[in-house]
């Protein structure tokens, strides 16, 4: 399938690893120019050198002058994609967490977003063809009682999103929110493989992921790559009727139909 992105040039924040390296390296697949974010200028020139293509972009958009940094990096490109990846957690709790911990999770994973968002908006309105994704977590839907900071910014984000998909309604940009679930990076696979072996399971990932998975209706944990084929179709001609969706891609783990 065609999704019609050569010629598009979208910009992937915190594509210099992880899910965004590969929702990076699936829009390069599929033609578009990639605008690689990373928040050191080293650390995304060593992924388009990883990637074999895309253009380097930098600047620590945790913070406002990061995200006018990077808006200065991308000045001579004409973006009609924006994919707001870059996010993170921390471990604090409700016990232990203080407010500086609420503030840089909210700078991280909303604030970010929203930055770049205002920023690039009426270009984008101006464009007779548009894209503004943002990436969530399912547990915006149902949170954890661990991490309150990094859920309740999720929350914000998933609220901030259906705000913009109102906002830009009868024009043709296309907002829509992605909420993954576990996703089988790295540091996750290393994490429950020594969690495996700590339990006894052996050190067989197929065994560990089993029963890690156990709960999942799939049977195994997402693959990054897979949410990054869902990140592309969004971003295609073939989604022009998606608009204001949250869509889940978690292996059916959150069994709600809302």
């Amino acid at each position: 399938m065609d999704f019609s992105l050569t010629n598009k040039t979208a910009l992937v924040t915190g594509s210099y690893r992880g899910t965004g390296f590969a929702i990076a390296k699936t829009l390069l697949a599929e033609g578009a120019n990639v605008l690689v974010h990373g928040i050191t200028a080293e650390q995304a020139n060593a992924a388009v050198s990883e990637l074999a293509g895309g253009t380097p972009v930098s600047g620590d958009i945790s913070a406002p002058a990061g995200c006018q940094s990077l808006l200065e990096a991308c000045a001579e490109h004409s973006i009609q994609i924006l994919i707001n990846n870059y996010g993170g957690a921390d471990q604090s709790t409700w016990l232990d967490s203080n407010a500086d911990d609420w503030h840089s999770a909210f700078e991280k994973n909303v604030l970010s977003a929203q930055r770049l968002t205002q920023a690039l908006l009426p270009s984008l309105l101006a464009s007779p063809w548009a894209r503004i994704i943002n990436i969530g977590t399912v547990g915006s839907t149902r949170p954890n009682s661990r991490m309150p900071a990094y859920y309740a910014a999720k929350g914000a984000l998933a609220t901030m999103t259906m705000s913009l998909a109102k906002e830009v309604a009868g024009s043709a940009i296309r907002v829509n929110l992605v909420s993954p679930g576990i996703i089988l990076t790295p540091e996750v696979k290393a994490a429950y493989l020594k969690r495996g072996q700590a339990k006894g399971w052996g050190d067989n990932w197929s065994e560990i992921e089993a029963r890690v998975a156990a709960d999942i209706p799939t049977r195994r944990i997402t693959r990054r790559d897979e949410v990054a084929a869902l990140v592309a179709f969004l971003c295609s001609e073939q989604s022009n009727a998606i608009h204001g969706q949250n869509l889940r891609i978690d292996g059916g783990q959150l069994d709600i139909l809302t």
